[in-house]
């Protein structure tokens, strides 16, 4: 294994790093502000930082090479550490056009998606030019194993029509959002349970879409992206709205989620970087007992931890991102599962001990890392939960051992 960067993406990591230090860190406040104005409408800040990123190419640097024009050629490993850079403010990643869940739905219309598809939906995306969202999560259900979900896609005549509710669909909340990605079942009684699953697109103005509510995590609404629940009663869509065709709605949602996940896990190692960076300042800083923090023990061993276990999911991060480029998805499974389970635990330790080390102000608004653990505790659940990781980690690796 070689994790050194070609001179490529060394430019481009100080290409992405000189320009988080000029135009985000900056106004980070200032975004928060814009968004409180209007919370459901991506702020005319974040439209202009957008257009700068797309002027110095720093746009849809997640895509690789084989989705053509629109993709900054680079592989999954050459990804990983601009993920990481982007990861350190919440939001950042949308100014180069590299936020979920509009990377997982490209990546899902560039791969499965008919022309009409990606022409009306997917170059809009890739432009930037409007936002999306994927709805498979239930409210009724443990949609932690996708067999579960219940929403009804039935065909009548050239349309099909849907109904059920969904909850936490991360993006939908936001006015530019135009289409969802909406995961239901074609083929409720088929003995097949991984056949019975479809997805479609569903425009969201499309009539008996209801926007119920926003849900919060952590009393964080998220906006402008929200995480929304919605009902669908007797929602009417074209019949070449099906991605890929009737029954492989659960084949596209592990083939969308592989890649989903390791981005997560890249930034969730820029939140713990920053946050590591934040305390290492406090602590110098900060007068306790009539002497730096630094100078206490404890605070020392709480950085050389964080340190290391910083570096050890940065590490299994890029060795799984090597082995999807090398071997594909399917044979990096077990080790995307590993860093799903180790990343999110990791940023939240790392967190926990800045937030210690920052007292009182580390809870409040004055810093970025309240929101910051809110956001790492709720990728524990996202995209599956560590229990189905480990599950299903552990079964794999049985089964291998005792072959």
């Amino acid at each position: 294994m070689n994790f050194e960067y070609t001179e490529k993406v060394q430019n481009l990591i100080e290409r992405v790093t000189d320009f988080m230090n000029r135009y985000v860190f900056p106004v980070e406040e200032q975004m928060h502000q814009q968004v409180a104005q209007d919370p459901w409408s991506t702020p005319p800040l974040m439209e202009e930082l957008k257009a700068k990123a797309k002027a110095e190419g720093l746009w849809n640097l997640f895509l690789p090479v084989s989705y053509g024009k629109y993709s900054a050629g680079l592989t999954n490993l050459e990804y990983a550490p601009l993920a990481e850079v982007m990861g350190q403010v919440m939001w950042a990643p949308e100014v180069f056009n590299c936020a979920a869940p509009d990377t997982g739905n490209m990546e899902v219309l560039a791969k499965y998606g008919n022309e009409m598809q990606k022409k009306k939906w997917l170059e809009p995306l890739l432009e930037g030019k409007i936002r999306s969202a994927f709805a498979m999560t239930e409210p009724e259900v443990a949609s932690s194993d996708a067999t579960n979900i219940e929403l009804s896609i039935e065909r009548d005549g050239n349309e099909y029509v849907i109904n059920g509710r969904k909850f936490y669909i991360s993006g939908a909340c936001r006015k530019q959002c135009e289409i969802m990605i909406v995961m239901g079942k074609t083929a409720p009684t088929n003995e097949n349970r991984y056949i019975q699953q479809s997805q479609v697109l569903v425009p969201m103005n499309t009539p008996g879409v209801t926007m119920v509510r926003p849900m919060k995590v952590f009393g964080y609404d998220d906006a402008p992206e929200g995480h929304a629940e919605i009902t669908f009663e007797n929602v009417r869509v074209p019949i070449a709205n099906i991605i890929m065709g009737e029954g492989k709605g659960f084949e596209i949602a592990q083939g969308r989620l592989g890649p989903g996940r390791i981005h997560h896990c890249m930034r969730s190692i820029g939140v713990a970087q920053r946050a590591l960076d934040l305390m290492c300042k406090r602590v110098n800083e900060r007068i306790v007992f009539g002497r730096p923090m630094i100078k206490q023990q404890s605070i020392r061993e709480d950085i050389a931890k964080s340190a290391c276990q910083i570096e050890q999911a940065r590490l299994m991060t890029l060795k799984a991102a090597q082995k999807m480029d090398t071997e594909g998805n399917k044979a990096a499974k077990d080790l995307i599962a590993m860093i799903k389970i180790v990343a999110p635990s990791m940023s939240l330790d790392v967190i926990d001990r800045a937030i210690q080390c920052y007292g009182a102000a580390g809870v409040s608004q004055d810093t970025f890392l309240a929101h910051a653990y809110a956001g790492q505790r709720t990728l524990r659940l996202a995209d599956g939960p560590d229990q189905v990781h480990m599950m299903q980690l552990g079964r794999d690796l049985v089964k291998k051992i005792t072959a």
